[in-house]
C-alpha cells in the first residue's frame, strides 16, 4: 500500500554550498576492545571508507587488567612505586594508536578517567580485597588527590607521544577532557572540574602549543536552565574569563567545544511492551539549546564535535535488557542515522556553526547475534547502520539543490515523535566533479510501523555530462542490505556458524534496489519512479554511460 507521492527534484547546475563529510567520528566505552580481534576489524572497515574516521574512547588513563569489558577499560599508563613515586607505562595506548594510524584512522583522544593511585579512596572502608572492585564503581570519576602529579601525567604522555609520532601527526589529532562531567562520570565540583582543565590545558601546551585541546563533553540538554546547560554555561564562562587555576590568569585556552545529544533514554525492564522510540526532535533540540550557548558565551566560531551523538543513551544495553533495543538491528536505526546526521547539518548552518556528529557505537566481544547493542556489527557481522555510512561515503563534496515535497521540518513537530507529520523523506544532491552525481534519499518517520511506504517520482536535470546515463540504485530496507532479516529468517540463533553464517554475512554489504541500468534523458532530464518503504534509505549514483563503459 502506498501512503502517497513524493516529487523529488535535482538541479545540478544550482550549486548549494560543500558537504563536508563531517561525519567521520566514532566512539565507543571499552577502550581495549581497540586491540581486540573484532575492534580491530572493524576499525579497518571505517579506515577504508574514506578520509580518516577519529575513535574516541573511555577508560584510557584507567587502572586494571587492560581487557575489555561492558563500560570499562584500563591501560595502566599511570601507576606509584611503593614510595609513591610516578611509573608510567605506554604499552596499551601506543597499542590502541598505532591500530588506529595503520587503518586510516586517528584518535580522539579523550583525556580520562582518573587512574586508581592517584585517587583519594581512603574514605572507602573496605580491604584489599575489595578496593580495586570500589575503584571501578565510584573512584575513576573522582578528581585527583594532588593536581601537580595529575599535570605531570599529561605532560608526559603528550611528550611520549609527541616522540612517538611527531607533531605534525599530533596536529591533525583531537584532545577533549573528560565525559559528561555534569552526572555521575565526574564525582567533583564544577570548580574541581574547572581546575582538571586548567592543569589539562597547561601541561599539553607546555609540551605542545599547536595540539587542540577542548571541551567539556556535557550532556544534552533541552531546557537552557537545565543541568546540563548550566555546567556547559559555567565552563566555558570560566574558560572565556575566569581565574585560571594553574597560571592565575584570566581565561584558559579552548580550542574546540563538545557535547553530547541523544534521541532517547531506556532503562531496564522485562515487560514486552515496547517503549517510545528514539526521537529525532529531541536530539534537535539539545543540539539548539547548547549550541546557543556556546555562541552567547563567544565560542561559535569553533568546532563543535558532539561527540556522542545517538538515537539513545545506553550503548551496552541490549534487547534482552529492553526490548526496544530490538530497532538496533534494524533499518530503523540506518533511516535514523540519515534523517538526524543531514537535520544536524541543516541546524548547523542555520546557526553558522561547524557542527560534527560523532556516531557513540561500536562492536562487543562475544555478545550474541545481534544482541541489540549499538553496535556497527555484530559477529563480524555488518548492520543496516553501518551500510548508511557506506553510503555517505560515497557521496561527492559539491551540493546541489536537492528539493522534495516529503521534506519535513523535525524540530517544529508538535511533540517528540512527529504524532501526525507523517514520514520524512528528504536528501542530499552531490556532484564529483563533471564525472557523477550522488543522490542520497532517506525516508523516516519516528514509530515503530514499518509497512508503509511511498511512491518517488525523482527528476534529475542540468547534469554537466551528456547522456545516456548508468544509474546505480543502493538500498537500505527491510530487504536490502540488511543482515537482521537473513537472521530472523534463519531462526535468530545466537552463534550461527557454518553456512548459516555464511547466508547472514552476504546480506550484510550495500546491495542494489535493481539491476544497473541505462537511462536516456528526456527533455534534458534523468526521470526514475521508485517506492520508498518508511525506514530506508537509497544512494543513486548516475554517470555518463560512455565514461562507465569506456
Amino acid at each position: 500500500m502506498v501512503n502517497k507521492t513524493v516529487q523529488v527534484k535535482v538541479d545540478a547546475s544550482k550549486w548549494a554550498g560543500t558537504l563536508p563529510h563531517n561525519w567521520n567520528y566514532v566512539g565507543y566505552d571499552e577502550c581495549n576492545y581497540t586491540h581486540s580481534p573484532g575492534g580491530i576489524e572493524l576499525i579497518k572497515k571505517f579506515g577504508n571508507l574514506e578520509k580518516p574516521y577519529y575513535m574516541r574512547t573511555h577508560h584510557l588513563l584507567c587502572t586494571g587488567t587492560c581487557h575489555g569489558v561492558y563500560k570499562w577499560g584500563s591501560t595502566n599508563v599511570y601507576t606509584e612505586d611503593v614510595n609513591g613515586k610516578p611509573v608510567y607505562n605506554f604499552e596499551v595506548i601506543d597499542k590502541m594508536c598505532d591500530i588506529w594510524l595503520n587503518n586510516n584512522c586517528k584518535p580522539f583522544f579523550e583525556i580520562g578517567f582518573m587512574p586508581m593511585d592517584m585517587v583519594d579512596l581512603s574514605d572507602l572502608k573496605v580491604g584489599a580485597w575489595h578496593l580495586y572492585n570500589e575503584y571501578k564503581r565510584i573512584g575513576w570519576n573522582r578528581p585527583p588527590k594532588d593536581y601537580d602529579k595529575w599535570y605531570g601525567l599529561i605532560h608526559t604522555l603528550i611528550n611520549h607521544l609527541l616522540d612517538r609520532y611527531g607533531q605534525r601527526e599530533l596536529d591533525s589529532w583531537y584532545f577533549e577532557m573528560w565525559n559528561e562531567p555534569d552526572i555521575f562520570y565526574w564525582s567533583g565540583t564544577t570548580a574541581e572540574f574547572c581546575k582538571l582543565y586548567d592543569y589539562t590545558e597547561a601541561a599539553i601546551h607546555d609540551v605542545c602549543p599547536s595540539l587542540r585541546f577542548g571541551g567539556p563533553a556535557t550532556c544534552g540538554d533541552l531546557s537552557p536552565d537545565g543541568r546540563a546547560a548550566v555546567f556547559l554555561r559555567d565552563f566555558l564562562k570560566h574558560t572565556k574569563s575566569g581565574k585560571n587555576f594553574k597560571s592565575g590568569a584570566a581565561g584558559t585556552r579552548l580550542d574546540f567545544t563538545t557535547f553530547h545529544t541523544k534521541g532517547g533514554g531506556y532503562a531496564f525492564t522485562t515487560k514486552k511492551e515496547l517503549e517510545k522510540t528514539p526521537s529525532v526532535k529531541r536530539l534537535l533540540d539539545q543540539i539548539r539549546v547548547c549550541g546557543t550557548i556556546i555562541k552567547e558565551c563567544g565560542y561559535g566560531d569553533l568546532e563543535c564535535i558532539l561527540s556522542e551523538a545517538d538515537p539513545d543513551g545506553w550503548a551496552a544495553g541490549g534487547r534482552f535488557d529492553n526490548p526496544a533495543f530490538d530497532f538496533r538491528n534494524t533499518e530503523y536505526y540506518a533511516s535514523y542515522a540519515a534523517s538526524t546526521y543531514k537535520n544536524i547539518h541543516d541546524l548547523a548552518a542555520e546557526l553558522n556553526m561547524d557542527i560534527r556528529p560523532l556516531a557513540w557505537a561500536f562492536m562487543f566481544e562475544g555478545e550474541r547475534c545481534f544482541e541489540g547493542t549499538r553496535t556497527f556489527s555484530t559477529q563480524g557481522i555488518d548492520k543496516a547502520v553501518m551500510n548508511v555510512f557506506k553510503l555517505f561515503a560515497k557521496l561527492g563534496s559539491q551540493l546541489v539543490d536537492l528539493s522534495s515535497t516529503g521534506a519535513k521540518a523535525p524540530e517544529k513537530y508538535g511533540d517528540f515523535w512527529g504524532a501526525g507529520e507523517g514520514a520524512e523523506l528528504n536528501g542530499w544532491a552531490t556532484l564529483t566533479g563533471t564525472k557523477s552525481l550522488e543522490a542520497l534519499l532517506y525516508c523516516h518517520e519516528d514509530t515503530w510501523e514499518t509497512e508503509g511506504r511511498h511512491a518517488v517520482e525523482f527528476a534529475v536535470e542540468n547534469l554537466p555530462f551528456k547522456g545516456p546515463y548508468t544509474v546505480t540504485h543502493y538500498r537500505i530496507d527491510k530487504d536490502h542490505s540488511n543482515a537482521y532479516a537473513e537472521w530472523v529468517r534463519q531462526g535468530r540463533p545466537d552463534y550461527p556458524a557454518g553456512l548459516q553464517y555464511e547466508a547472514i554475512a552476504k546480506k550484510a554489504g550495500l546491495e542494489l534496489a535493481e539491476p544497473v541500468r541505462t537511462v536516456v534523458p528526456l527533455d534534458g532530464k534523468v526521470k526514475l519512479s521508485f517506492d520508498m518503504p518508511v525506514k530506508s534509505v537509497s544512494l543513486f549514483v548516475i554517470e555518463e554511460a560512455v565514461g562507465r563503459n569506456g
